[in-house]
């Protein structure tokens, strides 16, 4: 393997996240200092964000939203972080929808970066009930709900429910560099 930052080497997105382990603020504001200075087209940085800590009411909406799937390990997370975009049909300046998604995928990554700096790991789930974020968190008509961050972390695998056991203890993988080059 090249030689790759320890930042991006060991990046890891866990589904074990510490149960009592808190965000703190400075963390938080770390984390979120890190995704608005991304890049994004033409500087118009579409992404916002909510912060929910674990069991505030903000935290408890993001979570009821989340696939029950998703909850059984996210509730352990001792964050979690909407990450929305403004909506490009409302914004007259905004990028075109790809663009957004791109710019929103930006500052996410900047924050995953982040994250491992600080010792944290984060966990991202796009299969979510947007409508239903939405509402619960009374999203200005123009802000698109796009994913769930969990952060937090690392706690025991073992602690997980015995069908994430092995997903959580499973080698890493990624496909060979070769695979990725297009000829």
């Amino acid at each position: 393997m090249a030689d790759l930052t320890p930042l991006l080497a060991f990046r890891w997105s866990p589904l074990a996240f510490h149960p009592t382990d808190e965000l703190s603020a400075a963390d938080a504001a770390s984390l979120l200092e890190a995704a608005r200075w991304a890049p994004s087209l033409g500087n118009r940085q579409p992404w916002r964000f909510t912060l929910g800590h674990r069991d505030d009411e903000t935290w408890k909406r993001i979570l009821v939203n989340l696939p029950e799937r998703e909850q059984r390990w996210a509730h352990r997370a001792a964050a979690l972080l909407l990450a929305a975009h403004v909506d490009a049909d409302t914004a007259p300046d905004a990028a075109p929808a790809d663009g957004i998604a791109y710019d929103l995928g930006q500052a996410v990554a900047h924050l995953t970066v982040q994250a491992t700096a600080l010792g944290l790991h984060v966990r991202q789930v796009l299969t979510v009930d947007r409508a239903g974020l939405a509402a619960d968190l009374h999203l200005p008509a123009d802000v698109r709900p796009y994913a769930v961050v969990a952060v937090g972390r690392l706690g025991d695998p073992l602690s997980l429910p015995a069908d994430l056991v092995a997903e959580e203890t499973s080698l890493r993988h990624r496909r060979p560099l070769a695979d990725l080059l297009l000829r």
